[in-house]
C-alpha cells in the first residue's frame, strides 16, 4: 500500500448526505475521520483509474484512503476511499447459503425499512412485497427474524421478513394458486405491451402477453385464467 494511504473500517454511514465515518489507528491511537462516498465521487475515482468499479459501502467495510484538507480548508477529510474487504459481510453471505435465517433490529428511515443484523450491525434494505402490510411503528427497534433474498449480490443484498403479514386479497390469491382454481379475471387495461387484468378485486393484478387471439380484447372483458406462480413480489398467470 502507498505510504500515504491509511487503512480503516467504516463505522457509520449517512446515506442521505453520502458520507462515511472511518475509524483507523495511528501510533496505537484510535482516530476517526469522515469522507465522501457518493456515486459521483466514485465515478471520478473510476474514471481516474483509482478504483475498478462502484461500491455500495456498508458498515464494517475495510477501506484504504488518504487524508486531505476539506474544500474550505478548515479541517481534514478522507479522500480516494477504496473498498478492500468486509469479513463480517462475507460471513453473513456464506451463512445465507447454508442457513438463511438471521436476527436483526427493524429500522425505518423516511419511508424505507432496514434490518440491522445484530452481530455485525450491517443494515440491509428490507424489500416489502407489494401485497405486504408494512410493519407498524411498535415493531421498530425490536428484534425480528429475516433472510437475505439475493446473497449473490454481495453488498447490494436485500432482506425480507420471515413472518410477513399480507392483505386479504393476497391470501385469497394464494389459496386459488394452491388449489389451481380458475379465476374470472376482468380486463382493466389493454396496450401493445399486454392485457392487464384484475384477479382478486383491484389489489391483485397481472398481465397477459398480447397475441393474435387477444387482438379484440377490450376493457371490461372477462378472461378465465389460473395462477401458475405466486411469490413474494411476482405473479404469473395463463389463460385456460
Amino acid at each position: 500500500m502507498d505510504k500515504n494511504k491509511l487503512q480503516g473500517k467504516i463505522t457509520f454511514i449517512h446515506h442521505d448526505k453520502d458520507y462515511a465515518t472511518i475509524e483507523y489507528t495511528v501510533n496505537d491511537k484510535i482516530k476517526s475521520i469522515n469522507g465522501n462516498i457518493s456515486e459521483q465521487t466514485q465515478q471520478k475515482l473510476k474514471a481516474g483509474g483509482i478504483i475498478k468499479k462502484i461500491h455500495h459501502f456498508l458498515i464494517g467495510d475495510e477501506v484504504s484512503f488518504i487524508i486531505v484538507p476539506t474544500p474550505r480548508g478548515d479541517k481534514m477529510m478522507a479522500d480516494n476511499i477504496q473498498f478492500l474487504f468486509n469479513n463480517a459481510l462475507d460471513a453473513l453471505l456464506n451463512k445465507a447459503v447454508i442457513e438463511n435465517r438471521f436476527v436483526g433490529y427493524l429500522k425505518k428511515v423516511d419511508d424505507n425499512y432496514f434490518v440491522k443484523e445484530t452481530g455485525s450491525y450491517i443494515p440491509f434494505p428490507l424489500l416489502l412485497s407489494p401485497w405486504e402490510i408494512p410493519p407498524n411503528d411498535a415493531a421498530l427497534n425490536e428484534p425480528v427474524f429475516f433472510k437475505l433474498d439475493n446473497p449473490d449480490k454481495g453488498a447490494k443484498a436485500t432482506a425480507s421478513l420471515f413472518k410477513s403479514t399480507y392483505i386479504p386479497e393476497y391470501m385469497r390469491a394464494l389459496k386459488l394458486f394452491k388449489n389451481k382454481e380458475a379465476i374470472k379475471a376482468t380486463v382493466y387495461k389493454v396496450t401493445h405491451h399486454g392485457v392487464f387484468i384484475n384477479l382478486v378485486g383491484e389489489k391483485i393484478q397481472a398481465k397477459i402477453p398480447v397475441t393474435a387471439k387477444e387482438g379484440n380484447v377490450k376493457v371490461g372483458d372477462i378472461i378465465n385464467v389460473i395462477i401458475t406462480y405466486l411469490g413474494h413480489s411476482k405473479i404469473v398467470v395463463e389463460k385456460v
